[in-house]
């Protein structure tokens, strides 16, 4: 206790606030959608946001307390996305199967160490590539958003240049203030929104079968790994820590098949939230920032005990202001992103190409955009890397030239 009182600043927790609250600000209006397309009742979209923001927080809490980390664990982006149109074919207790299903094969290649191995291969070039362009659209929606709130957007982006001067580490507290105070001076806060109501978790009895697994529980794994935990990992080696993958992915599939009964469908390393909690924004020093991510696991654990009072909160707030909170949070650690990615000659191009094609935002054949980043990143790494035959005619001339070859 005595050391994490010595490394927590109020950079980190700010920074691992905000990483939740960008969390709940997104990603979770498509788990809104996949419920409404379901048909599925107000208790049983409470134990759902409860179960993912529970494992949430504590997978969070567990593993940046064992491996002095930012570990941020979330509940998978892409899986929600494959649930709004497969959750109302399939059903919720053959989804709750498939879950389990998804979650014990997830589990078995975390175990075996097989992911360990394909992230150690990884260039450092494609990995800050792929973490760039899984943030450059946020930090395009600040500027988007300037249009439907002028005022606000440019006193968040004057008050943020200037504190990045003044005061670096509290820029995005600073943003945050600035912010909120644009909001309630303009009126922009919705208090008729505020509705008070605590989670209350449900049980669903999961079935199992084969058309579940193929069709829900398979594509669940894979978008979980392409989507989840190889930026997530990226993210983490890209800011230097050498954390192993094996027990990251053990444990959220772990948590995961715990939470599947009460609608969790998967918890994975989160790659864009996890940028803010590893960046210099947290703090200077690298072995400090774990308490952002244990900052935002508390936030985590609040939002996931209120229920309904959170849903309400984000719908009080116009929605311009936590896209301008996240882009501009986000700044640095595109920055630095970029500069990594291009910083080797020799891998600037495969980084670049990586760069590209995550930020182009293409899903192709079910696969998200970081999948086909890395993709093209690890095909023009090994192509510009591959070792060229030696041609016949130049062998033949050098043997002639020297007649004891």
């Amino acid at each position: 206790m005595k050391a994490l009182l010595r490394d927590s600043s109020l950079s980190a927790l700010i920074a691992g606030m905000v990483a939740t609250l960008i969390s709940y600000a997104g990603p979770l209006v498509i788990v809104f959608q996949a419920a409404d397309s379901a048909g599925l009742s107000h208790e049983l979209l409470s134990s759902w946001v409860w179960a993912i923001s529970i494992g949430s927080a504590l997978l969070g809490m567990l593993l940046s307390l064992r491996y002095r980390v930012p570990v941020v664990i979330a509940w998978s982006i892409p899986g929600s996305a494959l649930l709004v149109s497969l959750l109302p074919e399939v059903g919720l207790n053959q989804a709750v199967g498939a879950y389990l299903v998804a979650s014990l094969v997830l589990l078995a290649i975390g175990l075996s160490g097989a992911f360990d191995r394909l992230i150690a291969r990884l260039p450092g070039s494609i990995a800050a590539g792929m973490q760039a362009g899984i943030l450059f659209s946020f930090g395009v929606r600040v500027f988007q958003s300037l249009p439907a709130q002028p005022l606000m957007v440019l006193a968040m982006f004057v008050v943020y240049v200037a504190m990045r001067r003044l005061l670096p580490r509290y820029a995005v507290m600073a943003v945050l203030l600035a912010g909120l105070a644009v909001t309630l001076g303009s009126g922009g806060f919705r208090s008729e929104a505020l509705v008070f109501e605590l989670a209350s978790p449900q049980w669903i009895t999961p079935e199992f079968s084969l058309a579940a697994s193929l069709n829900l529980a398979l594509p669940l794994v894979l978008v979980a790994l392409t989507g989840q935990f190889m930026p997530g990992m990226a993210v983490l080696r890209s800011a230097g820590y050498q954390t192993p993958a094996s027990p990251i992915v053990s444990a959220s599939a772990l948590g995961s098949a715990l939470l599947a009964p009460f609608g969790c469908h998967g918890l994975n390393l989160a790659a864009v939230t996890a940028s803010l909690c590893t960046s210099r924004e947290a703090h200077e020093d690298p072995q400090r920032r774990y308490v952002a991510a244990l900052s935002g696991s508390l936030l985590y654990l609040i939002f996931g005990i209120a229920g309904a009072t959170l849903v309400s909160l984000f719908a009080a707030f116009p929605g311009e202001l936590v896209a301008v909170l996240a882009g501009l949070a986000l700044f640095g650690a595109i920055s630095e992103a970029l500069s990594r990615s291009v910083a080797q000659p020799g891998e600037r191009d495969a980084g670049l190409f990586t760069f590209l094609v995550t930020a182009s935002g293409v899903s192709f054949l079910g696969l998200s955009a970081a999948f086909w980043g890395l993709v093209f990143g690890l095909a023009v790494h090994a192509l510009l890397h591959a070792r060229l035959p030696r041609p016949a005619a130049q062998g033949w001339a050098a043997a002639k030239e020297d007649p004891s070859k």
